[in-house]
């Protein structure tokens, strides 16, 4: 194929060059080499006359904007979660979508366990006290945690990472592991894994430390507010490396201003970039700016994939991870 006759594809995101290298034999590639987030009106400009798009997790694909973009056939996200593309409104385009799961899983989990023992343990509060030049005694009580070896560890959302995380727990730190998922995992996979299954709210009375790692939906909005939160141990910790909006920010700084629970974690915001200026507020808080899967591997290994499904996509393959198969078999 000459290059005049390759599909031209639109790159939103600052990427590693040898990836976007990956696509320039199969496209004509308009690459946007920025790490700022695009408006919807800049990305639909930016689309126009494209046949792809490779994206993050934030640029937001819904159906004005595949109105707007008629020749837009395929739209390869490099995260796993998807909830800034409106799948239903892709198939009824015709465009392929796909996302990036399993290659950051473990990575994940690995976030997910030290973002929860981290909040455990108070490091990020003992850090700052130490910094501010306050260490000038030893207590007895001198940031005393709470334990994570032999605790209850409560998981809700027992996918991929969720499950990574249970067998952390109960393999390297002897936890008692419950959960809550939409679906009930098969007995077996519950045997492997050491895990109980326990409605949301059984679960939220019993736990030491909840890991939140469900996918963001209308189901899943507010899933941890106030009335949860008031259900916890006051002794329990929180951490989300789910997506924002499942956990309600505002009543989770209350809950930690009035110490209803010991402390939280949180990789993870509604509305980020900006966040609830209240959890800035409290010192019972580990915060970090949505980082879970950020290890060089894992973030090349997630592009990469995109750039799969991308080629796939355009080229008459098969994406490994699409959203939205019956797309591909519309097209024959």
């Amino acid at each position: 194929m000459s290059a005049d006759q390759r599909p031209r594809v639109f790159v939103a995101r600052r990427l590693f060059p040898e990836v976007v290298d990956r696509l320039r034999p199969h496209f004509e590639v308009d690459y946007r080499e920025a790490d700022d987030p695009m408006t919807a009106e800049a990305l639909m400009a930016r689309l126009q006359g494209c046949a792809g798009a490779l994206i993050a997790g934030t640029e937001p694909i819904n159906a004005p904007l595949l109105d707007a973009c008629p020749q837009l056939r395929a739209v390869c996200s490099m995260a796993v979660g998807f909830n800034n593309i409106d799948v239903p409104a892709c198939t009824a385009h015709g465009v392929l979508a796909t996302n990036a799961p399993g290659v950051l899983t473990e990575t994940t989990a690995d976030f997910g366990f030290a973002l929860m023992m981290a909040t455990a343990r108070r490091i990020t509060e003992s850090e700052h006290w130490l910094r501010a030049g306050r260490w000038l005694h030893w207590s007895v009580d001198l940031f005393a945690g709470s334990d994570v070896h032999g605790a209850t560890l409560g998981i809700i959302g027992m996918g991929r990472i969720g499950q990574a995380i249970a067998r952390r727990g109960a393999l390297g730190f002897g936890m008692k592991v419950a959960y809550h998922n939409r679906s009930r995992l098969p007995a077996e996979e519950e045997a492997a894994l050491g895990a109980r299954y326990l409605g949301l709210h059984e679960l939220l009375r019993e736990v030491d430390h909840l890991v939140i790692v469900v996918p963001y939906s209308q189901q899943t909005h507010h899933l941890i507010g106030a009335a949860e939160l008031d259900l916890m141990k006051p002794t329990a910790t929180l951490t989300n490396i789910a997506r924002g909006g499942v956990v309600d920010d505002a009543a989770l700084a209350q809950a930690l201003k009035a110490r209803r629970i010991a402390a939280a974690g949180l990789d993870v915001f509604e509305g980020e970039p900006q966040l609830n200026p209240a959890l800035l507020e409290v010192p019972n808080i580990v915060l970090t700016p949505h980082i879970a899967s950020a290890s060089l591997p894992t973030r090349r290994a997630m592009a990469d994939l995109a750039a799969t499904n991308l080629i796939a996509a355009l080229t008459g393959g098969a994406p490994p991870t699409a959203l939205n198969p019956e797309v591909l078999e519309r097209r024959g």
